[in-house]
């Protein structure tokens, strides 16, 4: 003998709604942190890219001066120079980048080893 409940119509429908919500409301809210470690790295890459220039420029390895070629680099990473500080072959380069309406800044040098 089987024996229906009719008082579990629809619990199947209820769970399923409510795991969707769960996982949409878990894909929302770790979507920015995510954006934010991606434009971190690209801003870091930015800041890299552009304190090797600068430190090769300062060092005769490459035409140019090292800060305006540092800015040259870190604009073609759609980045901005704040800060560029030559100290012989060693170049300490500020980037910054705006990412979800906040400034992120990243430094990096460059240079010889010490």
């Amino acid at each position: 003998m089987v024996t229906r409940w009719r008082e579990e119509g629809g619990a199947g429908s209820v769970l399923t709604v409510a795991v969707l919500a769960v996982s949409v409301l878990l894909v929302g809210s770790l979507l920015p942190l995510y954006i934010g470690v991606a434009a971190h790295r690209s801003i870091a890459s930015a800041a890299d890219a552009a304190a090797l220039a600068a430190a090769d420029a300062s060092s005769g390895a490459i035409a140019g001066y090292p800060c305006p070629l540092a800015t040259e680099i870190a604009a073609a990473y759609s980045a901005r120079v704040d800060g560029c500080v030559i100290d012989g072959d060693t170049a300490t380069v500020s980037v910054s980048g705006l990412v979800l309406g906040t400034r992120m800044t990243v430094s990096a040098r460059a240079g010889r080893p010490r």
